[in-house]
């Protein structure tokens, strides 16, 4: 390990042992940036904290900023109070830090098929499974809620991430039209731009509702064990 470098370690999830990987920059010094649990803050600790007493592993990367920026950048944004499971975990945040794109390979897993059922559809098994008392029915319950969760996120991303493309996309269609002096095209493109920003902004808050579900579905999934 060194400076600048994104690390991580096997953390528990709920009281589930290996669950998930938990990561964060190392600043070089003994401590660690990165999203801690509970507090749900980007705070700088110490290895030690940041470990838990589990083994402590270096992610490579083939082109990543220096050790400099990966760890001024973590820096610029300790006290941050933004986790999101699915949009703004302590993976996102140490890939950002290392390489200046927010992912999580780890939703990428986790949430893997093509999808038909539409999110506010997702609330009646969540609610079966959260109140259902019998551990054998709720296991079942919640397992269907997961699967479900997991086919309409591959759905939705896809179709949010083209959709800003393509919002980006117009606005320089819009840029050069302005530089050539046809505010016409340039009126055009500002008007498919407005449309595939408001299926953005849609898809988001379908997905950020997915986010805490999710939550939901995984807290009883745990509690059924």
């Amino acid at each position: 390990m060194a400076r600048g470098d994104q690390i991580y370690t096997q953390r528990e999830f709920w009281n589930l042992q290996g669950l998930y990987e938990h990561h964060g920059i190392d600043c070089g010094d003994g401590t660690v940036i990165h999203y801690r649990k509970p507090s749900e803050t980007v705070e700088q600790t110490s290895l030690a904290t940041f470990a838990g007493s589990q083994p402590i592993y270096v992610k490579p990367y083939r082109t990543a900023f220096i050790p400099e920026v990966a760890v001024q950048r973590a820096e610029s944004r300790l006290g941050e109070r933004r986790y999101n499971l699915l949009f703004n975990n302590c993976e996102h945040f140490a890939t950002w830090c290392k390489t200046g794109i927010s992912s999580s390979q780890q939703v990428n897993d986790f949430l893997p098929l093509l999808a038909t059922l539409k999110t506010e559809e997702l609330e009646t098994p969540v609610q079966e499974a959260l109140q259902d008392s019998d551990q054998d029915s709720a296991r079942v319950l919640v397992q269907r809620a997961l699967g479900q969760i997991e086919v309409v996120w591959n759905d939705l991303q896809p179709r949010y991430k083209r959709a800003r493309a393509e919002a980006a996309t117009w606005e320089r269609v819009a840029q050069e039209a302005v530089q050539r002096d046809r505010d016409d095209l340039a009126r055009a493109a500002l008007t498919r731009k407005r449309q595939y920003r408001q299926e953005a902004e849609k898809l988001e808050a379908q997905l950020q509702q997915l986010a805490t579900l999710t939550e939901r579905v995984l807290r009883q999934k745990l509690q059924a064990q």
